[in-house]
């Protein structure tokens, strides 16, 4: 069953452009002293909805506005502050708060809810400042700000059409960036007439139906693993104790941390980006398996799977067909393991991570677990599998196929296909020669 499709005919979303900024020393006091402004409109909106809540009254993103404006009046310090990223942060404070109000009302588990807004602490909360289109211009090759901040952008690439808004922001490293949203275009690529199966895994990290098209597990982490060992150590020991003021050495150590972990997720992010333009440029359809590797954190193999970032390549996949009008199909990924690719019969239980081969009990194929499951994946997704890279190659029909590996008794005729479980193991069982009629 498919249970998503991302054609190129869907309507045109938006992406963003992040560039890395060039902050002088008076920029950098600006930014943070907008950011004090509207880091105290966040915690003035939680302390506001509170109240509200206790006080059985309705907090809509209206007062708050009123809220703002009352206080904008009453502060001068807020009001020398721009007004365009403080509005920003009451829409924001908006759509979380109404986000976790959906999911408590649709009774979600508690792991799966979005937390209510909290408190933003002055030495936790990274800056982030938002501005549309009426906050910021590009003039000059530099960015200018409402509040006459300006900064020097290192263009790394050029902006498709002009963006509608901005996000400026300083990660934990330290470094300052600025995040443009555009409206997307689609560059479509040449056809191929090929398609591909992609099956998620931790052994590797994509196993499709072309082994030319793998994706092995890289083993970033584990690489660094030496280097972020060392940092955690410092960090432990520059740790300061409860009430006592952090050394410099320790904000020191916590940069050092924070730029490792920064140079795996590029690793990470380039090698999925890679891998996916490789795929998306070789075929016209593909089908993956819609997985969502949170439950492996889990398990024992949470340090591993994490290592993979099956999320990371499954986002850039997905990003990257829809830039090039490739279709996507997402697959879903119950039983992907148990199923045959070639018949589409279901083993009676479900396999070992030990037991790397899948043995049809039906038709008798025998292929690597992964491979079996990636081109599952394509038989879900509607996808011919006689087309498709590394699966069976053109003949006779797969029912004609599994006649001739194991004939039924004279004078029985074909088993009608059935939904059911127990017509199903009876399908099989007269597919091995197992069962006859009575």
């Amino acid at each position: 069953m498919t249970r998503t499709r991302l054609s190129a005919e869907a309507a045109a979303g938006h992406v963003r452009y992040t560039y890395r900024l060039r902050v002088s020393s008076s920029a950098r006091r600006a930014l943070l002293a907008e950011w004090e402004c509207c880091r105290w409109v966040w915690n003035e909106c939680v302390a506001r909805s509170k109240r509200a809540y206790l006080a059985a009254e309705t907090c809509g993103p209206a007062r708050l506005d009123r809220m703002l404006t009352a206080a904008r009046a009453a502060s001068p310090w807020l009001a020398a502050g721009s007004s365009v990223p403080q509005q920003q942060v009451v829409r924001d404070f908006g759509k979380s708060r109404a986000k976790a109000q959906k999911d408590i009302k649709g009774r979600l588990p508690q792991r799966q809810r979005a937390g209510l807004p909290t408190h933003k602490k002055k030495r936790d909360a990274a800056p982030s400042l938002n501005y549309t289109k009426r906050g910021f211009r590009l003039k000059g090759g530099r960015l200018h700000l409402a509040g006459g901040i300006v900064l020097t952008v290192v263009w790394s690439r050029k902006l498709p059409t002009a963006p509608s808004s901005v996000r400026v922001y300083q990660d934990r490293v330290g470094h300052w960036h600025c995040s443009f949203v555009i409206t997307s275009e689609v560059r479509p690529l040449p056809a191929t007439g090929r398609v591909l199966g992609v099956d998620w895994g931790v052994k590797e990290t994509a196993t499709t139906t072309s082994d030319a098209h793998d994706l092995p597990h890289a083993e970033h982490g584990r690489k660094a693993q030496t280097r972020i060992t060392r940092y955690d150590r410092m960090v432990a020991r520059r740790r300061p104790r409860k009430g006592q003021r952090a050394s410099k050495g320790y904000g020191e150590a916590k940069k050092w941390r924070a730029k490792a972990y920064a140079k795996i997720a590029r690793q990470r992010q380039d090698s999925a980006r890679k891998w996916a333009k490789k795929v998306v440029t070789d075929h016209d359809v593909i089908a993956v398996e819609d997985f969502r590797p949170k439950f492996l954190a889990g398990t024992t193999m949470a340090r591993k799977a994490a290592d993979a970032a099956i999320g990371a390549a499954k986002r850039a996949l997905v990003e990257m067909a829809r830039k090039h009008g490739r279709d996507i199909r997402l697959v879903h990924p119950s039983h992907t393991t148990m199923d045959c690719g070639r018949c589409g019969a279901r083993a009676k239980h479900a396999l070992p991570l030990s037991e790397r081969t899948y043995t049809c009990t039906a038709c008798g194929s025998v292929s690597p677990r992964d491979k079996n499951s990636a081109r599952v994946m394509l038989v879900r997704a509607g996808l011919d599998p006689a087309g498709a890279e590394g699966t069976r190659p053109p003949g006779a029909p797969l029912q004609e196929a599994a006649r001739a590996r194991n004939p039924l008794p004279p004078g029985r005729g074909a088993v009608k296909p059935s939904g059911t479980c127990a017509a199903r193991r009876t399908r099989q069982a007269r597919a091995s020669g197992g069962l006859l009629r009575g």
